[in-house]
């Protein structure tokens, strides 16, 4: 009898662990299947994150490509605009000067026309003259345009074309004869005189230049 109880009780005990075993294997089976769901949602986020910065970085890059090009195009238009206006101050940069001289060109014609009736000659000459006094007065006060070279200044190698020379009694060398005037733009040489130069031929020295010099500019005083 004791026998059989025993075997009924060993029987309750094994029946007793096997479902505390199914129990256990029941809650890590739910425990896995939670962990796993949760670890899902959070890939799912991780994702959808991801696609999210994705379009946005897509969308900085547009407009960033949209700015470049319209800067490109910006400065495309401006390098065209500076090119059409160097060219236009290279074509029509001497209107000025250009609509200047008319005035004289159509008094030379006057002139050209009296002169085929003219008479007088000197009255030619005077209307010449008139004209060329126009012409320079134009140039020197409106474009700061000057001749300079005269017989008796002082030879400048920088400014003055010595196309000939003579051996003088003079202390240094001088302009002896102006063959062609020169010119200067403010103080831009632009045309240099050509000249003929008187040289020290030696019997003069500076000392008696400075005095000869002294007893003139004394003798000025006096008068």
């Amino acid at each position: 009898m004791s026998e059989e109880i025993k075997e009924e009780q060993a029987a309750d005990q094994a029946e007793t662990a096997a479902s505390e075993t199914l129990e256990t294997d029941a809650s890590a089976d739910a425990r896995e299947n939670v962990a796993q769901e949760t670890e899902g949602d959070e890939g799912l986020k991780e994702l959808a994150a991801a696609k999210e910065k994705i379009e946005l970085l897509e969308k900085e890059n547009a407009e960033l490509k949209d700015k470049y090009l319209r800067k490109a195009a910006d400065f495309e238009n401006l390098r065209k605009r500076a090119a059409q206006e160097r060219q236009e101050a290279f074509d029509y940069g001497n209107a000025s000067l250009l609509k200047d001289l008319l005035d004289s060109l159509d008094n030379f014609d006057r002139t050209v026309e009296a002169a085929a009736n003219a008479t007088d000659p000197k009255s030619i000459a005077d209307g010449v003259t008139m004209i060329n006094k126009s012409l320079v007065g134009m140039l020197e006060n409106k474009y700061n345009l000057v001749s300079y070279g005269a017989a008796g200044d002082a030879f400048d190698p920088d400014i003055h074309e010595a196309i000939g020379k003579v051996d003088e009694p003079v202390a240094e060398p001088l302009l002896k004869a102006v063959y062609l005037k020169g010119y200067k733009l403010k103080d831009r040489v632009i045309r240099h005189a050509k000249v003929m130069v008187s040289m020290p031929d030696g019997t003069v020295k500076a000392e008696d230049k400075a005095e000869e010099k002294t007893e003139t500019e004394k003798s000025e005083g006096n008068e």
